[in-house]
């Protein structure tokens, strides 16, 4: 059983923003992919969870890019679960070029969610063992998010598309990147994204009206935002995020 999973990506053209770098959702979902295909040879899959009546769920991500791949670049990702506790556990991340030099990093916490129930379970009892590296790609205890500020520097409206939705029926995490990185305001937008933090709060579903909230906390060297993902019908709060950019 492999405790450091390891997967290669190619990087394709299409996976490049308007400047030649890879997209950040990218990253996120090299990470989703390689994050599931380790599940499997654990034995955790949603395929092997599913008979049960559970699935997995992602509650936070805190991803920290030191440079962008670009055409025909290789990134290595390596991945493995470094805790596991009570409702969560956290799975770790390092990305690599072709020469193993570091690109970025990331840590992330997960839930086990009850189908039926839409609530979490306790790891220990519905899970079998498997290993685990006690080390942590980015030290975070995952201490909430600062609620979002109000007036908001911008807005952008939303619906969710069918093509928004992942396995579990709902909008998958990437999507909500996506949807605050539009609200940022040009004039940061042109700089690079260094750092992303998200905390899950609820999910949305196909059909739902939904707004970005953007409010620049910092508009110095190191521009950072708060963020705010919301139903639209009735403001109830769907995901929180903090952002931090190079000029």
């Amino acid at each position: 059983m492999d405790v450091i999973f390891e997967k290669a990506f190619a990087v394709s053209y299409h996976e490049l923003d308007s400047r030649g770098n890879l997209r950040l959702l990218t990253i996120l979902n090299y990470m989703q992919d390689i994050a599931g295909a380790h599940a499997a040879v654990l034995g955790v899959s949603v395929a092997d969870l599913r008979p049960n009546g559970l699935t997995w769920v992602l509650s936070r991500i805190h991803l920290s890019v030191d440079r962008y791949p670009r055409a025909e670049d290789t990134v290595v990702v390596r991945t493995w679960p470094a805790t596991r506790q009570g409702l969560f556990t956290c799975r770790e991340f390092e990305l690599f070029d072709a020469h193993g030099t570091g690109v970025a990093r990331a840590t992330t916490s997960w839930a086990l969610l009850n189908i039926a129930t839409r609530r979490p379970v306790r790891l220990e009892e519905h899970l079998p063992p498997y290993p685990l590296v006690p080390r942590r790609a980015l030290e975070d205890d995952f201490s909430s998010l600062p609620g979002f500020p109000e007036p908001a520097t911008a807005e952008m409206d939303f619906r969710v598309l069918r093509d928004n939705l992942d396995i579990n029926h709902h909008v998958n995490n990437t999507v909500f990147a996506g949807w605050a990185l539009e609200a940022v305001p040009d004039g940061i937008a042109a700089g690079a994204l260094a750092e992303l933090e998200i905390a899950f709060r609820a999910e949305a579903l196909y059909g739902e009206a939904i707004v970005s909230r953007c409010a620049v906390m910092d508009d110095g060297e190191v521009p950072c935002c708060l963020h705010q993902i919301v139903n639209s019908r009735d403001n109830r709060e769907l995901a929180r995020l903090r952002t931090r950019w190079r000029r």
